[in-house]
């Protein structure tokens, strides 16, 4: 179900997203100790967290792609899904630190910054380098459509915002001269970091408990089936759901009781094409009944089917 170019594409950009952020964490590391800024260390903190992310969104790639197995019939496509969940986890732990850090600041009074120019400068880096970043991870992960890819640039992205509001608070520090707003931009940075976490949550854990698919996809699925109404006299169970990348979408498909066994696999394995088409990376499954009968002409022709 997954192109060799693809998976070649999203080990490539998982890959990248590790050494980027190793550096970014290496940076922010040293800077923030050297200046004192618990929101420059917080920031430290959080890339530190997305490069665990960065790494679980790696493994988690490299092992989706594989082809299913004994074990594992249906893939191994919900391994993304997990990853996901796990670096929504990551982040929410270490928005609560930086919370507990900042408001420890708060409560003793006690904020020695130094450095300024240099926290600002490295803020600055990382809010450039992870939106280029991010914008990388989020074109493969439209492309593959990888749960754990759009997960990681997620991560990146919330990144540059972060980045960019403890820039905006070492400036105001500078200005004004309060200290006391390093721990509190710390705390506006958590707040976001929990937002992002949610986010994350609702993209990643919701799937492994085998939500539907979103609307707009099975529209299309029924804008398939519509297409070839003067073939079928209705469908229903129609269920779907996700793992990892791939699709899974089955249905019952009510035919003409004198169609022939040849013909509604013919026909099912159109409709799956079709769907495919439109859907990359599903997996569809068609279970084919005949009408019950009933008509006058049922005999001979079906006058349910539109012509």
């Amino acid at each position: 179900m997954v192109s060799k170019e693809h998976d070649a594409m999203k080990r490539r950009a998982a890959r990248f997203s590790v050494l980027s952020n190793s550096l970014l964490v290496a940076a922010k590391l040293v800077v923030g100790l050297v200046s004192g800024s618990v929101s420059v260390l917080s920031e430290a903190i959080h890339s530190g967290i997305d490069l665990i992310a960065a790494v679980i969104a790696w493994y988690s790639v490299r092992e989706s792609g594989k082809p299913a197995d004994e074990d594992h019939h249906y893939g191994h496509g919900k391994i993304e899904n997990v990853a996901g969940t796990i670096e929504a986890l990551l982040i929410l732990g270490a928005a609560f630190y930086i919370i507990y850090e900042a408001v420890h600041k708060l409560q003793t009074g006690v904020v020695a910054i130094e450095n300024l120019g240099l926290g600002a400068a490295v803020m600055a880096v990382s809010a450039i380098a992870n939106y280029l970043v991010s914008r990388h991870l989020l074109n493969v992960a439209a492309a593959t459509d990888s749960v754990a890819l759009e997960a990681d640039a997620m991560h990146l992205r919330t990144d540059v915002y972060t980045s960019a509001g403890v820039l905006a608070g070492l400036i105001l520090i500078k200005l004004t001269g309060i200290v006391l707003l390093d721990p509190i931009v710390a705390i506006l940075v958590a707040l976001m970091i929990v937002k992002a976490a949610w986010d994350l949550t609702k993209s990643a854990f919701f799937h492994i408990l085998d939500v539907r698919l979103p609307e707009d996809e099975e529209a299309i699925i029924h804008d398939v089936l519509q297409n070839h109404r003067e073939h079928i006299i209705e469908y229903h169970k129609l269920r779907t759901r996700k793992s990892g990348h791939i699709r899974h979408i089955d249905m019952h498909l009510v035919v003409p009781k004198q169609m022939t066994v040849e013909s509604g696999h013919a026909l099912s394995h159109e409709i799956s094409e079709d769907i495919e088409k439109n859907l990359p990376y599903s997996h569809v499954l068609v279970h084919i009944e005949p009408c019950p009968g009933g008509c006058e002409r049922c005999a001979v022709e079906c006058p349910k089917v539109s012509k």
